[in-house]
């Protein structure tokens, strides 16, 4: 499953859009989390208990939104976004959605969560006997 945050896949080409899916998750604080917290705030610096938390929400709210893609039909997933809000005192959602769609393009099929470039276009040697690459079109 190929999953982007922009419009477009290079070198692949949409042709047929599944609709929009979306995977989320619901977390709530954890009063040890929160007691360390509270200290780490005293001296400053990362709070990697938060960090590893949110990593994990977004691994999961991914995950459950690429199901859902994969139930359509979809081979990748474009346009995706993530969100956050506050649920309830000490709990907040986390939110992934994009565009499921089916494309056409490179034969290399990548693996799940990566995205393999196509191959490079043969370009001229400059050899005897050889053509020179056709100038780029301006669109």
């Amino acid at each position: 499953m190929i999953v982007v945050n922009t419009e477009t896949i290079p070198g692949y080409e949409i042709v047929a859009v599944k609709g929009l899916v979306q995977g989320n998750t619901i977390r709530a604080k954890h009063l040890g989390r929160d007691i360390t917290a509270s200290l780490k705030n005293l001296v400053g610096g990362e709070l990697t208990q938060y960090t590893e938390l949110l990593t994990e929400s977004r691994r999961q709210a991914v995950e459950r939104m690429i199901q859902q893609a994969q139930e359509l039909g979809a081979d990748a997933i474009v346009n995706v976004r993530f969100t956050t809000s506050s649920i309830a005192a000490g709990a907040a959602e986390l939110y992934a959605y994009g565009t499921a769609v089916t494309t056409v393009g490179s034969t290399a099929t990548p693996s799940a969560g990566s995205f393999s470039p196509p191959p490079a276009t043969p370009r001229s040697t400059g050899g005897p006997g050889s053509v020179p690459p056709p100038p780029p079109s301006v669109d």
